[in-house]
């Protein structure tokens, strides 16, 4: 694979997944760790992403991205739009992380009254915003990268809650592999999350659908709604809809 080609394969793997590591790059192209580390030096040097211990993050994790800077905007913006219609009054509301959730917090409708829980400093600067949300921030370590509360502290505070929704961000979803991600930490929160609530929710543009991550989240089957940017109808998500979970 020549250089051009193996740098466009991480930007958009980096762009698809928000993070990647060295080493799965390493195996998935059959280079070494130091070449990747040169790509994705380059790579971070021109601007298109960050560059981590280990891996590479998306520009949309930096304090001050801006739209173009999201990967798949137009996409998240559909889901967003689909999900505010499960929010009512009076709902305590379970967030992780992640631009489709950002995406959601930006829409919001001004008269809704309802509590939004969240593990994410972005999103709870977002809900803060809104005129009639009440924001309880679940606090322990924050990781840095992703600017969310990770660890024990954190989860055992999840699991007190009985939310009445819980939005998941997707990393990647398979009908056998689950609900999967690469960040450790943060799997064991959406566990948390989604063994909590009365209905989870997945929110995940088409094209992490058929994926699969190294760590897993949860089965399919502990989902109870999937929302895609695409029409709740189509071909790629029937197998989805096979297990029993509405999709919008």
């Amino acid at each position: 694979m020549l250089k051009k080609e193996r740098q466009a394969y991480i930007l958009h793997q980096v762009n698809l997944h928000n993070k990647v590591l060295s080493s799965h790059l390493s195996e998935q192209m059959g280079v070494s760790e130091d070449t990747i580390r040169r790509d994705l030096a380059a790579l971070a040097q021109e601007g298109k992403i960050l560059k981590v211990h280990g891996g590479g993050l998306s520009n949309s994790f930096h304090q001050g991205a801006v739209a173009q800077d999201v990967y798949a905007i137009e996409e998240k913006r559909i889901i967003a739009q689909k999900a505010v219609g499960l929010i009512h009054d009076g709902m305590f509301v379970l967030t992780t992380g992640g631009t489709t959730i950002l995406q959601l917090a930006r829409i919001l409708p001004p008269e809704l009254r309802a509590t939004f829980i969240t593990v994410s400093l972005p999103a709870a600067f977002e809900y803060a915003n809104h005129p009639n949300i009440e924001v309880i921030v679940i606090g322990d370590k924050l990781a840095k990268n992703s600017k969310i509360t990770v660890g024990g502290e954190a989860i055992a505070k999840i699991r007190d809650i009985r939310a009445d929704l819980c939005f998941l961000g997707v990393n990647a979803i398979d009908v056998q592999a689950g609900l999967t991600d690469n960040d450790w930490e943060v799997v064991q929160v959406k566990k948390a999350m989604a063994g909590t609530a009365r209905k989870v929710v997945a929110m995940c543009i088409s094209e992490k659908v058929n994926t699969a991550e190294h760590l897993k989240v949860c089965n399919v089957e502990d989902i109870d709604i999937l929302i895609t940017e695409l029409q709740p109808k189509s071909k790629k998500l029937q197998p989805y809809s096979s297990k029993g979970i509405r999709i919008l």
